[in-house]
């Protein structure tokens, strides 16, 4: 990409900006034009994955969602809990985790009979993209 069509990007993303907030949101003022922005879109046919402003409507969505978890990072919580918490935000089963350890270990677990042992919590980290100490 040259200097040309970076000018090109530059200019559009700036006018962009101009009409919806495209970037990070740091203040609770941006995070509220922010969701009337993004109510707007969906109004006008956003919600619609074949509609030409979904991907606008998927990026500012995401932009929403990071500054929400931001401003109410999750409580602590016992490992088991953690650990049900991702299972579920992802859709996975015991089953689905058998690479990682067997389902009676995972129901152990889930169950309170066992706890999570530091090689275990590792390789949860590396599947959930987390902290190891998120699991102990």
């Amino acid at each position: 990409m040259g200097a040309i069509e970076i000018d090109k990007i530059t200019k559009r993303y700036k006018a962009l900006c101009e009409l919806v907030p495209l970037k990070p949101i740091a203040r609770k003022a941006d995070y509220a034009a922010a969701i009337e922005h993004l109510n707007n879109l969906l109004d006008a046919g956003g919600a619609n994955e074949a509609h030409p402003l979904a991907g606008l409507v998927e990026a500012l969505g995401e932009l929403i969602h990071a500054y929400e978890k931001r401003q109410a990072p999750m409580a602590e919580a016992e490992p088991r809990e953690v650990l049900r918490y991702l299972m579920a935000e992802h859709g996975l089963r015991q089953t689905d985790l058998a690479g990682i350890a067997s389902q009676g270990t995972i129901s152990d677990i889930l169950g309170g009979r066992r706890e999570i042992s530091r090689a275990l919590a590792k390789k949860l980290a590396v599947q959930f993209h987390l902290s190891a100490g998120a699991f102990l």
